[in-house]
């Protein structure tokens, strides 16, 4: 036994150590995934619900994780290192930053709204450095400390990666079912700071009664000391494919889901919670095979397993399309789907590690290398597929594409792998018979996907247009029925005569005010609401802000509605439009129409909460109104009176002012007897019927009718409902459980 093994072993840990070690790490991956699930909500709320702002959020966290990781292998580096007084100092300073987080990306996310996207991604990073950091940096002084132990570098990455991100995945649920529904952001980031504080007593604790090892654990840590078979680049490289090819699995599996939860946050919560629980169940396996077979024997099933990944992962459109009969029932399926492609992805680290890094005093070192390459892979397939990949390619082509990398990475294990030549020849014929089968059969049995998880049965028809790109998936059935993201977002229809889609609710914009010049409308959708507002004679402009440009492409081929594409009077803006509204201060509206989405959806609290409506305030002229879509959310309609002097509940909406509304019948029915959309009347006065029509629809929506609540009865009706705020969420995590 050389000096240096003597000096490792000596200072290795003890059994009880090492388990406690275990312990506290599961409990440090609880803050971390409740941070970074708190924080991205909060950046995105700033930044942006856009493709470009959550493309830099996620990579910006990211590489925090990356350079944590190179800084804990330098810190693995000197001499004398305390793993667990490391540890709890970690946990502090995270905890310290956590307490003052929201306040911090709220100063600066004012600061900088009218900065470049470089300039913002760069101050995202910049946000998240230090916590990101801190947390990357821990994986590799605990490897390096386990090491000393064990002389198993694939297991110690293995058994430290499960335990961590089993924590993470734990965290998704305790935060889709207890935080958020019940207490809301802030209390989240102290819920996870206390834990943080916590995880530093516990390893202050273990820290200050360490015991050294026997002189057996000594001598049995250096007997069964492991060497790599692989050269650290080349599993450097894999570790970054691996990445890349994890995280875009995250990507396609979400989309999918969307589509048939209509883009939910306790779906992205399952989703997630699914993915990471794989991924925690692959490295234990891993672990456990780096514990007893040598890396050369590892090597094979490490091939296998990606083969089984790559077969899960071309059946999954297939079977989802196959079984959405089974309704809700087919998101089981879809959960055991992630799970298990997950679950073979999660292995390949603590394989890498087992292959190409010697238990020795670079452990630690190494691993961050490793490590540090498999994050840069994670960031790049954020960029590269969350924004260009899903931009051009739908989810049967990313599908095929991952397969083919994932076969790739097969086949290079098994030509590495030291099995017989006959067994390297059969698992290679299976890996590619996988590809062949995935590029060829899948694609016809997925051919209905979208038609069938919006319906939820096997449908025999296709939708009229399909659209995909980086911002969502927009249906269109043969009806004219617009769906985003599989929930129904509008119909294409501007007949008064023949309402179908609610369109009475723009019609009515000149009952509300005398003379909407300037018009500010926040979502485009089938361009029915766009139409008709943009043919109000009072209107002169209309500024439109839409997140999906996916709609244009839409309305262009619809004749009913694509002149307001050309019409002088309309400007379309693609962004954010909480954010537009942000970096445009001077903007002022004498009508601002928000023609958005439902009250439960995933990132709706941002145009919903107290905080967007005095943000609106800013932004109307003397007399202007704010007139919104509630989805009959009663929570909603109680925010907009509490806000807002003046208002009252239309259908399904909002009409909100800073003055008392002008409510006049008569002024409503002059403009609709004078209105034309593309020159041809919407009313022909010589016509009794059309006469009829205009007289029941005054008395229909007359103010002491069951259409219009004016704010007082609303405010008395509604007296147990809680306002929404940004950081109470309004009813995103609240809805699927009932406690609306």
């Amino acid at each position: 036994m050389t000096t240096l093994e003597i000096s490792t072993a000596a200072s290795a840990p003890s059994a009880l150590r090492v388990r406690v070690l275990y312990i506290l790490f599961f409990f440090s991956g609880l803050p971390a995934l409740i941070y970074q699930l708190t924080w991205q909500r909060s950046l995105f709320r700033i930044f942006g619900v856009n493709t470009e702002s959550v493309t830099v959020v996620v990579t910006a966290f990211m590489l925090g994780l990356g350079v944590g990781s190179l800084a804990g292998g330098w810190i693995t580096r000197r001499r004398n290192v305390q793993p667990l007084l490391l540890l709890g100092s970690i946990e502090f300073a995270t905890a310290a930053f956590g307490l003052a987080s929201l306040s911090i990306f709220e100063q600066v996310g004012h600061f900088t709204l009218d900065w470049s996207l470089p300039a913002i991604a760069a101050v995202n990073l910049l946000l998240v450095l230090v916590p990101t950091l801190l947390m990357g940096a821990t994986l590799p002084i605990l490897v390096s400390y386990l090491v000393r132990a064990s002389g198993q570098i694939g297991s110690s990455v293995g058994l430290l990666y499960y335990v961590n991100t089993l924590g993470a995945s734990a965290a998704c649920l305790l935060c889709a079912l207890v935080i958020f529904p019940h207490f809301g952001m802030h209390m989240a980031v102290y819920i996870a700071a206390g834990i943080n504080i916590a995880v530093a007593v516990g390893a202050f604790v273990a820290h200050s009664r360490r015991q050294r090892s026997d002189e057996t654990d000594r001598h049995q840590a250096c007997q069964r000391a492991t060497q790599p078979i692989l050269s650290m680049p080349f599993v450097a490289l894999l570790a970054a494919v691996s990445g890349f090819v994890s995280l875009s699995y995250e990507i396609f599996f979400f989309r999918a889901v969307s589509v048939g939860s209509g883009s939910s946050s306790m779906a992205f919560a399952f989703v997630l919670c699914g993915f990471l629980a794989g991924i925690a169940s692959g490295a234990y396996h891993a672990a456990k095979v780096c514990d007893r077979l040598t890396p050369s024997e590892a090597m094979h099933e490490a091939a296998k397993g990606l083969i089984w990944a790559n077969l899960v992962g071309a059946a999954f459109l297939p079977l989802v399309t196959q079984f959405a009969w089974a309704g809700a029932g087919v998101f089981v399926l879809v959960l055991l789907g992630i799970y298990l492609v997950a679950r073979q992805w999660g292995a390949l680290l603590p394989f890498l590690s087992h292959f190409g890094i010697a238990a020795d005093q670079r452990a630690g070192m190494q691993t961050a290398l490793l490590y540090a390459a498999n994050i840069a892979g994670c960031a790049a397939g954020a960029v590269v597929t969350g924004f260009v990949l899903t931009n051009y390619l739908g989810l049967q082509q990313i599908s095929t594409l991952l397969l083919a990398i994932g076969t790739l990475c097969a086949l290079l294990l098994i030509c590495n792998s030291n099995a017989v030549a006959g067994v390297r020849g059969r698992a290679a014929a299976v890996a590619v018979t996988v590809l062949v089968a995935g590029t060829v059969i899948a694609p016809p049995l997925s051919r209905h996907l979208f038609e069938n998880l919006q319906s939820w049965t096997i449908s025999g028809r296709d939708f009229a247009h399909v659209v995909e790109n980086r911002s969502g998936v927009i249906t269109v059935d043969a009806d004219g029925v617009v769906y985003g993201n599989g929930m129904y977002d509008g119909r294409f229809n501007t007949n008064l005569k023949s309402d179908r889609n609610g369109i009475v609710r723009p019609f009515a914009l000149s009952l509300f005010h005398p003379s909407p010049r300037d018009v500010l409308m926040i979502g485009l959708s089938s361009g029915s609401w766009a139409q008709v507002i943009a043919n109000n004679p009072a209107v002169e402009t209309l500024t439109i802000v839409e997140i999906n440009p996916g709609y244009v492409a839409l309305i262009a081929q619809q004749p009913e509605v694509q002149s307001v594409l050309r019409n002088p009077k309309v400007k379309i803006i693609a962004d954010d439009g909480r954010r537009w509204l942000s970096r445009h201060p001077g903007r002022q509206f004498d009508a601002i129409v928000s023609n958005t989405t439902w009250h439960f959806r995933a990132n709706a609290t941002n145009l919903l909460s107290t905080e967007f409506l005095r943000l609106v305030s800013q932004h109307l002229n003397p007399g202007g109104i704010f007139f919104y879509n509630t989805t009959s959310s009663r929570r909603a309609q109680k925010t907009a009176c509490a806000v807002f002097p003046y208002g009252a509940r239309f259908t399904n909406h909002a009409v909100i002012s800073n003055a008392p509304l002008d409510w006049n019948h008569a002024r409503w029915r002059k403009v609709l007897e004078h209105y034309t959309i593309d020159g041809k009347p919407e009313f022909n006065l010589a016509d009794p019927a059309d006469r009829d029509f205009l007289d029941a629809l005054m008395q229909h929506y007359r103010l002491q009718g069951d259409m219009i609540e004016q704010c007082p009865v609303l405010l008395a009706q509604t007296s147990d409902k809680a306002l929404i705020t940004d950081d109470n969420m309004g009813t995103e995590w609240r809805y699927y459980l009932d406690l609306e």
